[in-house]
């Protein structure tokens, strides 16, 4: 276990489990930021990882987003800063080349719903509340939240939460798309959890080009992620984990992946 004041890091098999730390409502600082990012970029590097979760501490907040104090003086410079810090930590947390999963443990506001937006999947207990409510204060999202969400929900949904100040319960977040399942009360981690340790079955290489592909298909026009798809599967043929996992298969055994 890797602790920090605003990060600490567990590993529990092939699962990295990281949890916000800055209470009472968990929110960002520029520090944990960057410490997110290097943090992500140290897991990147780290083979035996094969996914990741992210929760927060406490019963009731995943994370209230940046501390407004931060912007309470107008200064144009500090707003530019933290807004590179978070763009910088939540496009490293998305661009992961494993599978990563929030676990939506309570509240979660503005920057708290970017970073649950920038993971792969999101489990959601059903005591949580979650809203995009920058407009309100006369800001933005500007973590990806804009993109993620929309892409997530669709337009009508995204402008009901970002331009109409909509918050929204687990179960309404099941319905639009914008979380996959909704456990109860303290069961987010556990239940993120064993859907990572689910990823320690799949390929890491073939994990890291399907989910390439898929997200690709928010930018790129089927006409070129159709080919890209055929190239990419074409190429998992110079990695061992594709004759291993095969000959695992053919074999009626489990594989042992190499990631390469």
């Amino acid at each position: 276990m890797t602790t920090h004041t605003a990060l600490i890091e567990h590993i529990i098999g092939h699962t990295a489990i990281l949890t916000l730390n800055n209470p009472p409502a968990n929110t960002w600082t520029a520090d944990s930021l960057q410490l997110l990012k290097q943090t992500i970029i140290k897991l990147n590097q780290n083979k035996d990882i094969y996914a990741l979760v992210i929760t927060g501490q406490g019963e009731k907040f995943f994370s209230a987003g940046a501390d407004l104090n931060l912007f309470a003086d107008g200064d144009k410079g500090n707003a530019a800063t933290m807004a590179k810090h978070f763009g910088e930590a939540f496009e490293t947390l998305s661009s992961f080349r494993g599978v990563s999963i929030a676990a939506i443990n309570g509240y979660t506001m503005g920057g708290g719903l970017e970073v649950a937006l920038a993971c792969d999947l999101r489990i959601a207990e059903a005591q949580a509340q979650m809203a995009l409510p920058e407009a309100t204060v006369g800001l933005l999202p500007c973590a990806g939240g804009t993109q993620n969400l929309t892409a997530l929900v669709g337009e009508g949904w995204a402008k009901r939460m970002i331009l109409c100040g909509e918050r929204i319960d687990a179960a309404k977040a099941e319905k639009i798309g914008l979380v996959e399942e909704v456990v109860e009360k303290g069961q987010a981690l556990d239940a993120a959890v064993a859907l990572a340790a689910k990823v320690a079955k799949q390929s890491p290489s073939s994990v890291s080009v399907c989910k390439t592909l898929i997200q690709a298909g928010r930018y790129m026009p089927r006409t070129q992620a159709l080919p890209l798809e055929r190239e990419l599967f074409v190429g998992l043929f110079d990695t061992e984990d594709q004759a291993e996992g095969v000959n695992a298969f053919l074999q009626k055994r489990a594989a042992i992946w190499k990631n390469c």
